[in-house]
């Protein structure tokens, strides 16, 4: 069998996983995609291993520790999909931008420490003392 076949549908594989992670809002949607392309790459390890004929087969090894981490990863990214689901009610990516805290007027101080105008200085030195 040619290496072009496999190298060809891994590269379809991590093109439509790139397209579902670029352009899906729901955060199981984005995993998905992302498992895809995790799938595209053990694709092209195990088909460069059969072409080059290793005797070590390092890209099937190198496949298993790939699909273990994709398991890890899916393991804990459904977790938190479904914690945030819980709390907020939607699994929209979009949405969950708006989850950040806004930022404090005092964490605007300069780099060297001096505090600027809007610093409370007062609140600053009493968390230091």
């Amino acid at each position: 069998m040619h290496l072009a076949y496999p190298a060809v549908l891994a590269a379809l594989l991590f093109a439509i996983g790139v397209y579902g992670v670029l352009a899906r809002r729901n955060a199981i949607l984005v995993l998905m995609s992302v498992e895809l392309m995790l799938n595209a790459v053990n694709l092209n390890l195990v088909a460069f291993d059969v072409w080059l004929r290793d005797t070590l087969h390092a890209g099937q090894a190198l496949t298993l520790f790939t699909i273990a981490i994709a398991a890890a990863e899916i393991g804990i990214g459904l977790a938190i999909v479904l914690m945030v689901h819980r709390n907020k009610g939607t699994a929209d990516i979009d949405r969950l931008r708006d989850t950040a805290e806004p930022p404090q007027p005092w964490d605007a101080a300069a780099e060297d420490g001096t505090p600027t105008d809007d610093t409370p200085t007062g609140e600053k030195a009493e968390a230091t003392a």
